[in-house]
């Protein structure tokens, strides 16, 4: 059994950027020999539900209206850090092209529906600090390691 955080979207909360969720059974079903724990980076940060789309540009995250939400992006990072380590997680779930949870491609900065190489600010963090990230896309890989 292993302990993995999991974007909050991906289990059904409905906390992203639209208001929406994003349920992924697949995901869920991890919970049959897992605990997973949710967190939604971008709400613990201070950011509402629903609010403005943000993409990573260069070294900073900025909303569709031209907001520098930066910091918020960073604190609700260190946030899902900090309960990850308190809950000893080694894997997470992050949710796909995301600028707080996307692994490997991130929407491109220019709020056109294109993608780039990169993490996002959550998921940067978790790997600098050990965690090995994974999206909804990537099961079958964290399944070789559970």
């Amino acid at each position: 059994m292993a302990v993995i955080v999991v974007s909050a979207c991906l289990l059904g909360c409905s906390c992203r950027y639209d208001g929406k969720s994003c349920l992924n059974d697949a995901v869920l079903a991890l919970a049959g020999d897992n605990v997973l724990v949710g967190v939604c980076p971008e709400q613990m940060g201070g950011l509402s539900t629903p609010r403005a789309p943000a993409e990573i540009q260069g070294e900073r995250v900025v909303s569709n209206a031209g907001a520098d939400v930066t910091a918020e992006y960073k604190k609700g990072a260190e946030t899902a850090l900090y309960i990850a380590q308190l809950n000893k997680a080694k894997y997470a779930v992050l949710k796909s092209k995301s600028p707080s949870c996307g692994k490997g491609v991130i929407y491109d900065g220019t709020f056109s529906g294109g993608k780039t190489d990169g993490n996002g600010v959550t998921a940067e963090l978790f790997m600098e600090n050990g965690i090995e990230v994974f999206t909804e896309e990537e099961l079958d890989k964290l399944k070789n390691y559970l």
